[in-house]
């Protein structure tokens, strides 16, 4: 039986999904792209390779595996692009969320569905139909859970856009404990440097009392600001358009004092350690060529 626990993100990792890019498929064609990095990369010629992507996946099981962190992979669909597991599903205390994604990415839920089989049955949710949301724009923190949603008429004109009022409202009624705070994200399907595809593209919570952030990343001033002071200006390393774009506020926390980074991330990962942080580098850009990082790869179960 695995007995979920995840009250925020940073505490110390014990259990979590790592998603696979083995039979990741063929590079997608310009239609099929859901996101505008992908699709730049896709019509550059420079879409990421499976061998390098498997190679880069590793990388990360090796830091698990070195801080002694039980470790699930998806089971292999063939031709199926798998490494994005934090967009399936999440933990909230000790309750599972099933995801409602693009329809065409369910079959990715079932491939963990020996994983949700060990869990306790009463504690795994799935939400209804009408509500969009995904893993990327939930960050619990403790007393609150951040949402990273959209909430522009023409929210259905964008599928960049991945988590609806709906979704803010089914999290707040199925966690009335909690401090449910929503942010309305900047969405564009033809330029990456302006899309904030999750919440985690653009904050991210690290340490006890710090957090990545990107300013242009959120729609409304006021809604960064807020994060701003909530963590503290001094606490707060703020990404430029350029950061945001390579992922830097995608990084993900085994502890409130080691943090998993992408090797290039000079200032970021300089900063982290001026502030005593251990940043255990890894190399994740040809993933990150998908508008996806670290923690979209990775889905915790179980922290301390």
């Amino acid at each position: 039986m695995i007995k979920l626990h995840v009250k925020n993100e940073t505490s110390r990792l014990r259990a979590v999904i790592l998603g696979t890019a083995k039979s990741n498929g063929p590079t997608p064609n310009v239609d099929q792209a859901y996101d505008p990095k992908s699709l730049e990369h896709i019509k550059a010629g420079t879409y990421p390779l499976e061998d390098d992507m498997v190679k880069e996946m590793e990388a990360v099981a090796k830091v698990f595996e070195k801080y002694d962190v039980t470790v699930y992979r998806p089971e292999i669909i063939e031709n199926c692009n798998q490494i994005f597991s934090r967009d399936i599903g999440f933990v909230i205390d000790d309750t599972f969320v099933k995801a409602n994604i693009l329809p065409d990415r369910e079959e990715e839920l079932e491939a963990i569905q020996y994983v949700i089989d060990q869990m306790n049955p009463e504690k795994v949710v799935r939400p209804p139909e009408e509500v969009h949301i995904e893993g990327g724009d939930v960050l619990v923190w403790n007393d609150h859970i951040f949402i990273g949603t959209y909430r522009e008429p023409d929210y259905a004109n964008y599928i960049v856009a991945r988590t609806n009022l709906e979704g803010v409202e089914y999290i707040t009624k199925q966690f009335p404990h909690k401090t449910v705070k929503s942010f309305n994200l900047r969405k564009s399907q033809v330029n990456p440097k302006d899309n904030a595809l999750h919440l985690d593209c653009c904050f991210q919570p690290i340490g006890t009392n710090k957090a990545i952030l990107h300013k242009e990343g959120f729609l409304e001033e006021e809604e960064y600001e807020w994060l701003l002071n909530f963590f503290g200006k001094e606490n707060c390393f703020i990404i430029s358009k350029d950061e945001m774009y390579n992922m830097n506020s995608n990084v993900f926390s085994i502890s409130e004092s080691v943090i998993i980074s992408e090797q290039n991330f000079t200032r970021l990962n300089t900063w982290l350690r001026d502030q005593g942080f251990t940043v255990e580098e890894v190399p994740y850009a040809e993933i990150a060529k998908q508008e996806g990082l670290l923690r979209c790869s990775t889905l915790p179960l179980i922290r301390d």
